[in-house]
């Protein structure tokens, strides 16, 4: 079978790289737990894990691996297989609103979208454990003052405690990718909620790093009505500098000047 470019598929087949990140799953979710893997491809995670958790299900847009899985997985039956691309689905219906862990070597063509996807979905998702092209994934955890340091960075931080778990070679994957890949797992943190409309949150973040090499002062002007609060030394900054609870503040005073 052969991997399509349109889908930015690339079968893990590193062995055991398929165990670490099984085993990696397997520690964060009892048995019990509901899980969706994007993007099973070839089925190499899924077989396993289809065994060790009991609500399980497969997003997979390409008939021809839903074939594959169908027919290779008899533990895996059609009503856990959901053919469909995962940016059109109503996430919100699966496993009848339970919260569910987001598994698999996800394809990296729509990797950013995935992430976002999680935001706007976190409370119905508590864990992640995936694999991500590694400039992603370096964003993904970077720490305020990293060249790398964006909009995922803020956003998935603000609610998940984000680590990378290794690092997985070009040469594990068949045909292997042109970029070097890595696992990371994201675990739901202790803040529940904000103080501050999550859309507008969203919409500060993404505006502040549109021009990163600007001061947040010039980036957010046309946000604020009263200029006389971007006089504030916090609007000399650069996003990249910020902290969450930092993004945060600045978008409690937006909400509260625009009341």
């Amino acid at each position: 079978m052969r991997a399509k470019k349109k889908y930015g598929q690339h079968f893990l087949i590193n062995v055991g790289v398929v165990n670490k990140i099984v085993d990696a799953i397997c520690i964060h979710l009892p048995q019990s737990a509901c899980a969706l893997e994007i993007g099973p491809g070839t089925g190499v995670l899924t077989k396993h894990l289809v065994e060790k958790i009991d609500n399980y299900k497969v997003v997979e847009i390409d008939e021809d691996m839903v074939t594959v899985i169908s027919n290779d997985i008899p533990k895996l039956d059609m009503s856990q297989i959901i053919q469909l691309d995962i940016l059109k689905l109503d996430i919100s219906k699966i496993f009848d609103g339970k919260p569910f862990a987001l598994v698999g070597n996800f394809p990296y063509n729509i990797s950013s979208q995935l992430l976002f996807l999680m935001f706007d979905n976190l409370e119905r998702i508590p864990v992640m454990v995936g694999m991500f092209q590694k400039e992603v994934a370096d964003r993904v955890v970077a720490d305020p003052g990293n060249k790398t340091y964006g909009i995922l960075s803020v956003l998935l931080q603000c609610f998940y405690d984000c680590k990378k778990l290794f690092n997985v070679s070009k040469g594990s994957f068949n045909p292997p990718p042109k970029v070097e890949s890595s696992v990371i797992l994201l675990t739901r943190n202790d803040r529940k909620a904000l103080n501050c409309d999550k859309k507008l949150f969203k919409k500060v973040v993404k505006i502040s790093f549109n021009q990163r090499r600007k001061m947040l002062r010039n980036n957010l002007k046309g946000l604020i009505d009263d200029k006389s609060i971007l006089a504030q030394d916090i609007y000399t900054k650069r996003a990249e500098h910020l902290t969450v609870d930092e993004f945060i503040y600045i978008t409690e005073t937006i909400e509260k000047e625009r009341k």
